[in-house]
């Protein structure tokens, strides 16, 4: 039976599965955004979050313990720099797990894991909106060929009837 059993071993050794977290870890902290499967991005969850709250504190002690953890220098720095004074306000939750559908070779549940003040365009949920138009036809525009159309005719017809005061506005416009 399972009880208390609340570790997913993810069907690893120990050491594996630690070492494949630091490395998920860092690749999360670095690119903001990594593609996996469901089971390994709750996983790394569990992993991820209590360092991302460590490093709100910024002081030797806290450096040295996420590194422990993470074994990447620069993530640990990206991590301190970039990610910690952007959620400082936050009190938890920092990463989100979006669902994309089963993998093709074997139907395993991926899943896209993300920090969450790192989304654009979930942030700016109202700039990222289109503004929504219903389609239908452009409005007729008066252009200069319908007055080109237009000027031959009403010239041929001045012609006919050899009066200058029935001559289109183009060309009135240019005798001035």
């Amino acid at each position: 039976m399972r009880h208390n059993r609340v570790i997913n071993h993810l069907g690893r050794t120990s050491s594996h599965r630690k070492a494949m977290l630091a490395n998920m870890a860092s690749s999360l902290i670095l690119h903001k955004r990594i593609s996996t499967t469901t089971a390994k991005a709750k996983a790394l969850r569990t992993y991820v979050e209590p360092l991302i709250t460590k490093s709100k504190e910024d002081s030797t002690h806290s450096r040295r313990v996420v590194f422990s953890y993470l074994k990447d220098k620069d993530a640990v720095s990206e991590l301190f720099r970039d990610i910690s004074p952007k959620i400082a306000e936050r009190q938890g939750g920092y990463t989100r797990i979006l669902k994309t559908g089963n993998r093709i070779g074997d139907n395993a549940d991926m899943c896209i894991m993300e920090l969450v003040d790192y989304n654009e365009a979930m942030i700016g949920g109202e700039a990222a909106k289109t503004k929504t138009t219903r389609r239908r036809r452009a409005p007729k525009k008066k252009d200069e060929t319908a007055v080109e159309t237009k000027a031959p005719k009403a010239a041929k017809k001045a012609a006919k009837t050899g009066s200058k005061a029935e001559k289109p506005a183009e060309e009135s416009a240019t005798e001035e």
